[in-house]
């Protein structure tokens, strides 16, 4: 088998995917593309189930900002056989709840054998509350970030090299909205406030940090879609958060100023390290390639695979942007698309007609022009001498 192809898997969080938008329902695509891939980077919304999780090597765990980060070139990722996950909890949680996701991470210290701990409450509640914006995308805000940082980093300095966040959001058993995603559509009304918080904390602390809500259970729904089902297995979301940070990379700095928690460069890379030179790929919902991630690997000329099969509210598409796309109607083809870029093949080679190979003319392109210079760009001080 070729060399891996370290591959992007992005769907955008709280815009209603129909692949994504729900609890772990990106599962399938994620292992998927990471056989056709042999390396997938992707981020919690793609791969946490609430009870339930996969364990990939091939799959690597990276939250959104961080993410966005190692697209930019800003960092690299080292993976790690265990990361010492610790627990934050908000002190907004009522003391029944508190204590299911305690149990909750005994239970993956007993059972899956990982490093859980220490555990911290924030002195204050954090205050989280929903929103919706005019286009139905979920958002969210947060009362007291200060509370947060401070216990983050309290965990930090006692050792904790990732950090699972457990925040108490709003109920609202009897809403409409509610009602409308147990059956299977709408959206994830929590999605938004959830990466406001792990996005705050990774870029503060640079450590791996994902979040899981703690909310009231709500009453057995007959009508529940199977979509929704694993949200609604057991009392906490918090045992797939638990199992994504236990492997989850580390961060590993290669610019100054790459944030806050950041050292000033990288030195020695080791050869395990996945650099972002190395990204061959990037996959994404065709109507959301609006995010950070997605426009700086077009900015750097990483292919980038657009699935149709994948709609959601938003339609960011690449033409709209002014983007070349490889279109896949499913992740099934963009699982294909992959594997030919990772054995050397031209993905267009695979498809009919076959388009015309691009014909330069010798004369020299005007300075209006938009043609791509050679492997030997010419200025006007070039004489026409030839190379030796």
């Amino acid at each position: 088998m070729s060399r891996p192809l370290p591959t992007l898997l992005v769907i955008p969080t709280g815009i209603g995917c129909a692949i994504g938008g729900y609890a772990g329902d990106g599962l399938p695509a994620a292992r998927l593309l990471a056989a056709a891939s042999g390396c997938l980077i992707t981020h919690p919304n793609v791969l946490n189930a609430a009870s339930l999780y996969w364990s990939d090597p091939r799959i690597h765990y990276v939250e959104g900002w961080a993410l966005n980060r190692f697209a930019a070139g800003d960092l690299a990722l080292a993976p790690v056989a265990s990361q010492r996950v610790g627990l934050l909890l908000d002190a907004g949680i009522e003391e029944e709840l508190r204590l299911r996701h305690r149990q909750a991470a005994e239970a993956c210290r007993a059972s899956l054998g990982l490093s859980i701990g220490p555990v911290i409450s924030t002195d204050v509640p954090l205050e989280v509350s929903l929103s919706l914006g005019p286009s139905g995308v979920s958002s969210g805000c947060i009362g007291r970030p200060d509370a947060l940082i401070r216990a983050g980093e309290r965990l930090r300095q006692a050792g904790a090299t990732a950090i699972a966040v457990v925040a108490r959001f709003p109920d609202d058993p009897g809403s409409e909205a509610l009602a409308s995603y147990r059956q299977g559509s709408g959206v994830d009304a929590l999605a938004g406030a959830e990466a406001v918080i792990s996005h705050l904390l990774s870029r503060h602390l640079g450590l791996p940090c994902a979040h899981a809500p703690a909310l009231a259970p709500l009453a057995l729904d007959p009508r529940l879609d199977p979509l929704a089902a694993a949200e609604e297995l057991g009392h906490t979301f918090l045992p797939c958060v638990l199992v994504g940070l236990s492997r989850a990379p580390d961060l590993i700095p290669l610019r100054s100023g790459s944030g806050p928690g950041f050292g000033s460069g990288s030195g020695f890379l080791d050869e395990a390290v996945i650099h972002p030179g190395r990204i061959g790929a990037v996959v994404a919902p065709a109507g959301a390639l609006g995010g950070e991630a997605v426009l700086a690997c077009a900015e750097r000329g990483i292919p980038l695979i657009a699935v149709e099969g994948n709609p959601s509210l938003t339609q960011v598409n690449a033409e709209g942007l002014g983007l070349s796309a490889i279109a896949a109607a499913s992740y099934a083809e963009a699982a294909g698309i992959v594997l030919a870029l990772r054995e050397g093949l031209q993905p267009a080679s695979l498809w009919r007609p076959l388009p015309p190979m691009e014909h330069l003319s010798a004369d020299r392109p005007s300075d209006g022009g938009s043609a791509s210079p050679g492997p030997w760009p010419r200025r006007d001080d070039t004489p026409p001498h030839p190379l030796c």
